[in-house]
């Protein structure tokens, strides 16, 4: 715990004028952003007495090490700042609302040849026009089957329409009227997206426009007597309005607004939005966050406002925004919101009417939400505390172990050996932190051997960044182990502490770790580890921080693998222990008889998701190498052979079989391909191995492969 003064600024040093400013700890992690009217002011609010400060501030200002700002010249500036720093450093200490569902929107994708409306989840895409979000998707194709009569936009996947356009004839929506069939040329091009820009425009709110368009033609075709025409109308009129039915109008004089409310207590704030467009509620969403600093209902209302407008320009800003208490510095934020639109938004708090009606509604919706992730995050908070205690006694540990690190090695009867770090944090998976090693250091199948280089590697990353950071004071190099961290040093103050944020990005990796999520596909290579290491910025490192407890999945010899390979470089003060899988006994460093916690134990079952994560994700990685070896061809070899000309060797020549029979000329005949390059490709294909023949496992006759071969 670090104090507040070894790291206070002189007042004469800090500017009386707006900025944002960042406290870092002592790993030189960003935990802390806020933004100020008046910077000097601000900041020495957090060095008074610390019995005066709010238990939150308390706990931030003794947590960090040091403390620096920027200066900006406006208040938009410093909010649009202090939300890009936010959302680049992810703070700990900083109020960050987390989505209650992944909610569903009607998209457009008006960035295609032919746009297509489909239900869409997740980040929002460019050139995508959104709807929404709603409550449920069956809501969203409820809607689009209606209005598709009237509006028949594509709604098929790429295969579909490729296929359709292939053979000429259209899906099934094609010949019952609900889609126009571009893929098929019924109509064209610019008439397909007017379309879809009538459909965008009727969903945006202007309804009434379309309704007497179509009221008026029917009346025509009637007077004219195409009564298949009229009834087809009448019935394309009835689908509008069903429609429109679907949400009901909340609001009269047709109001384009966000109304936002909030409920909260002593410790955690939800948060609901209800989209209206056209005086119709057209979406609603809600968020829920812990209240990690002390902010009153003003404070959440601009991190809402931050979080739901960050990302979002032109029509997706509203015209009017309506909450329950403005935030500190309302003009600010009006401006940031109309810069976002291109035009001006009202920020105001309902007082009378329809308006403050529905607000009451929203707020209703944010104290049921509250209740119901209480309700179910009350169980979930005494479950993992009480799992995480109970490891800490089976395991004798002084404290909980918040943060625990498993490791598991996978391959395939020696071959593509690789090992996978999963990383749980109070009790929950923290898939951002996960990370994939390749053995680097022999070949074959040696599990124990595995384990002690992963241990050593992933330690001793941890190391070099303690000792570029300056936590622990360089020594003379020993002769044995690596000595233990030293007491990190106090914190610089002064001008050498209060700098402009560091333009700089993650540390040079280990070669063989890939710290990207587990749903992200894995590179072959990595920067170099050697390379020097560019400034800190204070972004989530790699390797920066050290567990509490490292599991490795296996027994006794896998465990004192792990263990020797930290006392190799100097780490006593980390628990090790294995867990394994035929009696899921628990096992300790230099201990003959296992611990065995109960079948019902919750530390059991939180050690076995932690095993089983670990697993899963290293042979998630397993299976994508053996995958890409198996499909790797003897074209990979040739340096400066890109997949386009790999492609055109193979089509012209028909296999590689074939192409390795063919001569350095007829190579170059090839379009694309040089005489060097066809060189190298001759030189490749004759220095590879030869493949091994194919055989019919029906039959066990051995395939001649006259035409094929490995193709890529």
């Amino acid at each position: 715990m670090a104090d507040p003064s070894s790291y206070r600024p002189k007042p004469g040093q800090i500017p009386d004028s707006p900025g944002v400013y960042k406290f870092r700890d002592e790993h030189r992690r960003v935990i802390y952003v806020g933004k100020a009217k008046n910077l000097r002011q601000r900041l020495a609010n957090y060095f008074q007495d610390l019995a005066a400060l709010h238990p939150r501030t308390r706990t931030m200002v003794t947590t960090a090490a040091s403390v620096e700002w920027t200066v900006v010249s406006t208040e938009v500036e410093a909010l649009q700042l202090e939300y890009s720093w936010i959302k680049e450093f992810d703070p700990r200490f900083n109020v960050k609302y987390r989505d209650d569902k992944s909610y569903p929107y009607l998209a457009v994708t008006l960035n295609e040849e032919f746009p297509r409306v489909q239900v869409m989840r997740g980040a929002k895409k460019k050139g995508v026009r959104y709807f929404g979000p709603y409550g449920h998707a069956w809501a969203i194709r409820e809607t689009v089957d209606l209005m598709l009569r009237v509006f028949p936009v594509r709604t098929c996947s790429a295969g579909v329409f490729k296929n359709a356009a292939r053979t000429g004839r259209p899906c099934l929506l094609g010949y019952i009227g609900k889609c126009s069939a571009p893929c098929v040329g019924r109509v064209t091009p610019e008439e397909h997206r007017e379309l879809a820009g009538d459909f965008c425009d009727f969903m945006a709110g202007r309804t009434g426009t379309y309704i007497r368009r179509l009221e008026k033609d029917m009346m025509a075709a009637a007077e004219e007597m195409e009564y298949e025409r009229a009834a087809r109308l009448r019935d394309d009129v009835e689908a509008l309005k069903r429609a429109m039915e679907k949400s009901a109008v909340v609001l009269a004089d047709a109001t384009d607004a966000d109304l936002i409310a909030v409920a909260e207590d002593e410790l955690e704030a939800a948060v609901q939005i209800f989209h209206v467009r056209g005086g119709r509620v057209r979406g609603q969403r809600g968020w829920v966050t812990d209240k990690v600093e002390n902010v009153d209902t003003s404070g959440l209302v601009e991190h809402a406002l931050q979080q739901l407008y960050g990302e979002e320009a032109g029509d997706s800003v509203p015209k009017e925004v309506l909450v329950p208490a403005l935030p500190e510095d309302p003009d600010a934020v009006a401006q940031w919101l109309a810069d976002r639109r291109g035009s001006h938004v009202s920020l105001r708090i309902p007082q009378r009417g329809d308006k403050k009606d529905l607000m009451a509604t929203v707020q209703r919706n944010a104290q049921q939400a509250l209740g119901l992730h209480k309700t179910k995050r009350a169980s979930d908070l005494t479950t993992r505390s009480r799992a995480l205690e109970e490891i800490a006694g089976a395991l004798g540990l002084d404290t909980a172990p918040l943060r625990i690190e498993c490791f598991d090695i996978s391959h395939l009867q020696g071959d593509d050996v690789v090992a996978s770090m999963a990383v749980f944090e109070d009790g929950l998976a923290r898939k951002s932190e996960y990370r994939r090693f390749q053995i680097k250091g022999f070949e074959g199948q040696d599990d124990v051997r595995s384990m002690h280089e992963v241990i050593g590697r992933r330690f001793k990353r941890y190391l070099q960044e303690k000792e570029r950071t300056g936590e622990w004071e360089e020594t003379p190099a020993p002769t044995g182990p690596v000595p233990a961290p030293q007491t990190a040093p106090a914190a610089l103050t002064g001008p050498a502490a209060l700098t402009a944020p560091a333009v700089g990005v993650d540390t040079i990796p280990d070669a063989g770790a890939t710290p990207v999520p587990d749903t992200a596909p894995d590179p072959d290579t990595a920067p170099d580890p050697d390379a020097e290491p560019r400034e800190d910025d204070g972004r989530p490192k790699r390797f920066a921080y050290p567990p509490q407890l490292v599991v490795v999945d296996g027994g006794q010899p896998q465990v004192a693998a792990a263990k020797r390979a930290l006392d190799e470089l100097g780490i006593d003060d980390i628990a090790v222990c294995g867990l394994a899988k035929r009696l899921e006994e628990v096992w300790l460093p230099e201990d003959d008889d296992p611990v065995v916690l109960p079948r019902s134990s919750e530390g059991l079952y939180l050690l076995q998701r932690v095993r089983d994560e670990a697993h899963r994700f290293a042979i998630t990685y397993q299976r994508a190498k053996r995958a890409k070896r198996i499909r790797s061809s003897p074209l990979d070899a040739v340096a400066g052979l890109g997949e386009t000309r790999k492609q055109a060797l193979i089509k012209h020549f028909g296999s590689v079989k074939k192409l390795k029979q063919a001569t350095i000329d007829e190579i170059c005949e090839v379009p694309g391909i040089g005489r060097r390059t066809a060189e190298s490709v001759a030189v490749a294909l004759a220095s590879a191995a030869p493949a091994a023949p194919a055989v019919n496992t029906a039959t066990g006759e051995i395939i001649e492969d006259d035409d094929g071969g490995s193709t890529t």
